[in-house]
């Protein structure tokens, strides 16, 4: 059974998911990958204000293709999170809730999920051009100079997600895993 939420994604949402959710996102997201995260985290360090309120925010990991006539945006699949790494227990200090993307996260993000309560979704790889007709509006609000990797603003209705690490860090790669290696035994 898929759960809708409506951004902006409070603590208290965050706390209703587990890893294993199939989840349908309406509302503000934004998008951001390493470049423009690293951006982020310099204004972060010198105490500057962000181009857009983290705060109760999801960032989906994608670099976007060019819209097509009468589209809001072009192909939209997930790129690899650990790239993101680095910078994402920055931006969940400074209150994001929610990350979009594909693959493994390290200890770091997830000791961060965990104290700040943050949640880790995955979108299916592959899937950009079904992906992109979940966005129905795209905004460059900072950086355009990175082209694709620039920050944007999407309005999404019913974009698939799943829960992949809940805000008390259970991790779907390894339950899934184990529950599967589990019934190859029996």
């Amino acid at each position: 059974m898929d759960k809708h939420i409506t951004t902006p994604l409070t603590h208290e949402k965050v706390q209703s998911l587990r890893a294993g959710d199939s989840v349908l996102i309406t509302g503000t997201i934004y998008t951001a990958r390493d470049a423009a995260h690293k951006r982020l985290c310099e204004l972060v360090e010198k105490g500057e204000p962000l181009p857009f309120d983290v705060k109760d925010s999801i960032i989906y990991y994608v670099g976007p293709t060019p819209a097509k006539p009468g589209m809001a945006i072009g192909s939209a699949g997930p790129t690899t999170s650990y790239r993101m790494d680095a910078y994402s227990p920055t931006l969940i200090a400074q209150g994001e809730t929610g990350m979009i993307g594909k693959g493994k996260r390290g200890p770091d993000v997830i000791e961060a999920m965990k104290k700040y309560g943050a949640v880790y979704f995955a979108a299916i790889g592959g899937a950009g051009a079904l992906l992109s007709k979940c966005i129905k509006s795209a905004a460059i609000i900072a950086y355009e100079d990175l082209g694709a990797e620039a920050i944007r603003r999407l309005e999404v209705e019913n974009l698939p997600v799943i829960v992949v690490i809940d805000s008390q860090g259970n991790n779907l790669y390894e339950t899934g895993r184990r529950e599967y290696l589990n019934s190859k035994t029996k």
